[in-house]
């Protein structure tokens, strides 16, 4: 009979054990990675011709559907719960992550798919990143750079804490300076044509970057803006901003 009730009394802590992890797991990434932005589908031009050769040419990109991208890079802070490390070069809870690999981020994006309940976490597409940082226009800029940005003439060779300069139109924090941002796509050169939700080439051997950091200098800090790196590097001006897609009911 005892034996029982301890039996009992365990379950019920066992249980009640998995419904706050659950809870816990939910707040840590459904709150704790900050305010996410609905970007509605819709049109643009991507790419510039006031840019370098692989800002070129200026072609027609459709965003078929909705998608919720962060308004702020991801913080030290929050990569420090989820990794449980922080190998950022400039420290501090609230300045943004950087010094860390592509590959680092599928690692520290599929341990916050494993915890969410609700979403499915990826790195931005180079289509949805720049349709998102222009925010309706198609203007290199989403309005005065200074007020926008921490980058060559203002940051003091430094990174600043995210959230604290003007937002785009859309709410989108940083996009122009702060750090450059790692995209999903493999690098390729522009084609030219009409293209729907692209994704970038199957395979590669460099990721792209977008928008520009505390270094770059305001030609650099464009939109259309595109620079490459390996996946396995580490550069102490890029870090990464989250989407999200609602995972689908089972």
């Amino acid at each position: 009979m005892n034996k029982q009730k301890k039996s009992n009394k365990t379950i019920k802590s066992n249980k009640k054990q998995q419904s706050k992890a659950s809870t816990t797991s939910k707040k840590i990434v459904d709150d704790f990675l900050g305010k996410f932005i609905k970007i509605p589908p819709g049109e643009f031009s991507m790419g510039t011709e006031n840019g370098h050769l692989d800002e070129k040419p200026v072609h027609k990109v459709i965003i078929s559907k909705a998608f919720e991208i962060c308004a702020t890079e991801v913080t030290q802070a929050q990569w420090q719960m989820i990794m449980d490390n922080n190998p950022s070069s400039f420290k501090g809870a609230k300045l943004p992550v950087e010094n860390v690999s592509w590959e680092e981020t599928q690692q520290f994006i599929e341990l916050i798919n494993m915890l969410s309940p609700t979403y499915i976490y990826r790195l931005p597409t180079e289509a949805e990143w720049e349709y998102a940082a222009k925010a309706g226009s198609n203007e290199d800029y989403a309005g005065e750079l200074e007020r926008l940005a921490w980058y060559e003439a203002n940051s003091g060779g430094k990174t600043h804490p995210v959230g604290r300069k003007q937002p785009n139109a859309w709410g989108l924090y940083d996009v122009h300076g702060n750090v450059q941002e790692w995209c999903q796509d493999w690098y390729d050169s522009y084609s030219g044509e009409t293209v729907t939700d692209p994704t970038g080439p199957k395979s590669g051997s460099e990721k792209v970057i977008k928008g520009g950091g505390w270094h770059s200098l305001a030609a650099s800090c464009r939109c259309a803006s595109r620079v490459i790196g390996l996946p396995i590097n580490h550069y102490f001006y890029v870090g990464l901003r989250l989407v999200r897609t609602p995972k689908e009911p089972n």
